[in-house]
Order: structure tokens, then C-alpha cells, then sequence
């Protein structure tokens, strides 16, 4: 059925509204999701992965569900309490309220994701009775959208037993071999820049299809990324000064001396930063020095000096050197332009 209907609506000008730009991850991830295929968002953190994944459950049709938390089918449940017919009422559901996230971390269990058996139950029904199951966060993404947060992040065991998943369409939990006919569409992410991960096997990653997302590709995009989503208190900021803020954090994303940029989440902040100096100095406008004043402390723990250079310099000293240099280049063009005007 989500088959089907991502054939009617895919070929839609601009579906994935959500996010501004990125027209190719677009077409990738369409490409991919027709096809039924699970699909791993590559790409630093702030950049709108888990909005892109929040909009694919948007587009999904409402559905007809047993009123559990596990939106069983009501022809075929999956949970032990529709399975032993205690489920009596039904609801409509939208694609967004079966979007389940799991966030990868190395103490992330098996049971989480699978679900666990339940003692009790166990010692009442019998110690292999499928009713002593208790189903995990993946049957509550059923008819809907599992979305996997850092995948590369969960430990080895985690991952062997989400290819079982995914292979094999059931799980060993203990003494059962639970069949897991939930039907999801699962979008995990990775961050490149993220060293502290576990390594996913070949093996796994051959059951995916990698979608690399960037930066936004302009600045014009990411100003219109910033005005949608920063908070409004009533201030105004400059044109003038809001390019040279975001230009700034777009020159660190290629900087030399950098292991790690600011996301768009920087940019976003800075913003906001910038219009409650203004307001907190009781005026009305956006100057550069509220701009100036919330550079160190929104900019110093989203960078990460190259070693060559951390020794030498500390994030805060190199920032403010970067956004002296830069706004001193900065003015020299504006006022050339105003001359050649």
C-alpha cells in the first residue's frame, strides 16, 4: 500500500516542503523509497535529516488501527493483547503520529528494539507463550516510519540483530523466534564527522542505500532556513549584518584548520543570539556588536581545531581572530560596492 501510494504523490514537484533546498537528496531519497529500499541519511549534525525523515511520515496515508500503541492491523495484529482479541476498539491514525525514533547509543539494547519477554507472563502463560512477549519501539513504527538516529552509534549486537531483522523478517529473543511481519519504512543517519562510533558491517550496510546530505548549497538558502525556523522577539536585524553573520559560519565550513564545522543549527542560534543582545540592550535594531558578543559562546563548542593547530590556539582565541579578519574583508567589499555604486 505505501508502495503504491508514493507512486501517486513522487511525482509531485516539491513534496518534501519541510526543507529548503537540497534537491538531490530529494530525488535520491524518492528514488530509493519508490523502490521500497532502506536508506541511510549520511551527513553532518543540524543540516535537517530528521525533519527530511519527519516529512516522509507526513506523506504517508492514514490508516485504520487498533487502538494500541503498537498500531496493530485489525485483520492481522502483531501485539499480544490484539492477538488475544482484548483490543476491541479501532482509530485513523496520519502518517506523522507513526513515526517512532530511536536514538543509537552504545547502551541501546537488543529488547529495545525488539522487545523483551516479560517474567510475569512468563511464570502466568508459560515460558513460551507468545502472549509473555512485550513487542519493542520497531512494532510501534508498524504502517509508519522507523527513524534510526547515528545507526553507527549502536554496539555490534544491536546491529547483528536489526539484520535479522531487516534479512530475515523475524528475531531470536532468548527461546522465541518471533516473526516480525511489521511493515516500516526505516531511515537510519550517520554523522561522518562522528569518530567515537562502532563500524557497520559490510554486511548490514549492503542492506541500505547511502543518501549524502550537505550543507545547504547556497546562502541564500541557509538565510531563508534561518528566518523560518529562529524565533521572532519583535527585533529587527539588518540585511547587511544578517549576511555577514551567516556568511561567517559558511567561511568555517571551509576552514583548514577546522575537524568540525558549524551546523545550520549555529547559524540559527547566532541569529537569535544576536536579536536578545539587541533586546536585553533595549534597542530595536541588531547592531554587530550583539553580533560580536555571541560569537564565542554559540560558535566555540560547535568547532574543533585540526591537533596542528589546537596547541596553538584555543577555539575561542581562533574565533575571534577569524571574525576580526572577516569582518575587516567584509567591510573592504561593502565598501566597494558602495563605490562602484
Amino acid at each position: 500500500m505505501i508502495h503504491q501510494h508514493f507512486k501517486d504523490i513522487f511525482l509531485s514537484k516539491d513534496i518534501f516542503q519541510d526543507i529548503l533546498g537540497q534537491a538531490d537528496v530529494k530525488d535520491q531519497l524518492k528514488s530509493a523509497l519508490l523502490m521500497e529500499h532502506n536508506v541511510i541519511i549520511v551527513g553532518p549534525p543540524g543540516i535537517g535529516k530528521t525533519t527530511l525523515a519527519k516529512n516522509v511520515a507526513k506523506l504517508l496515508p492514514g490508516v485504520t488501527v487498533n487502538d494500541c500503541e503498537y498500531h496493530c492491523d485489525p485483520k492481522n495484529p502483531l501485539c499480544p493483547e490484539c492477538r488475544a482479541g482484548k483490543t476491541k476498539k479501532t482509530k485513523k491514525i496520519e502518517g506523522l503520529q507513526r513515526f517512532v525514533r530511536l536514538q543509537g547509543s552504545p547502551d541501546l539494547t537488543v529488547e529495545d528494539l525488539l522487545g523483551d519477554i516479560d517474567p510475569i507472563k512468563a511464570m502466568k502463560l508459560g515460558p513460551l507463550s507468545i502472549e509473555a512477549f512485550s513487542p519493542g519501539k520497531l512494532f510501534k513504527a508498524n504502517n509508519g516510519v522507523l527513524f534510526f538516529d547515528e545507526l553507527n552509534r549502536c554496539p555490534q549486537k544491536l546491529q547483528n540483530a536489526l539484520l535479522q531483522v531487516l534479512e530475515e523478517g523475524h528475531a531470536t529473543i532468548g527461546s522465541y523466534d518471533v516473526d516480525l511481519p511489521a511493515n516500516f519504512i526505516f531511515i537510519g543517519t550517520m554523522n561522518p564527522q562522528d569518530i567515537s562510533t562502532e563500524k557497520l558491517s559490510d554486511v548490514l550496510l549492503d542492506r541500505f542505500d547511502l543518501i549524502y546530505m550537505k550543507y545547504p548549497e547556497s546562502i541564500d538558502v541557509e538565510e531563508s532556513i534561518v528566518e523560518l525556523q529562529a524565533k521572532d522577539i519583535g527585533i529587527e536585524f539588518p540585511k547587511r549584518l544578517f549576511h555577514l553573520a551567516i556568511s561567517f559560519i559558511r567561511l568555517l565550513r571551509d576552514s583548514s584548520k577546522l575537524d568540525k564545522f558549524p551546523s545550520v543549527r549555529a547559524s540559527i542560534n547566532l541569529y537569535e543570539r544576536a536579536m536578545s543582545n539587541a533586546y536585553l540592550g533595549k534597542r530595536k535594531t541588531v547592531s554587530f556588536e550583539d553580533i560580536q558578543q555571541a560569537v564565542i559562546s554559540v560558535l566555540s563548542h560547535r568547532i574543533e581545531l585540526k591537533p596542528s593547530i589546537r596547541y596553538l590556539q584555543s577555539p575561542e582565541s581562533f574565533l575571534e581572530e577569524e571574525f576580526k579578519q572577516f569582518v575587516s574583508k567584509f567591510k573592504e567589499i561593502q565598501e566597494k560596492e558602495g563605490d562602484a555604486g
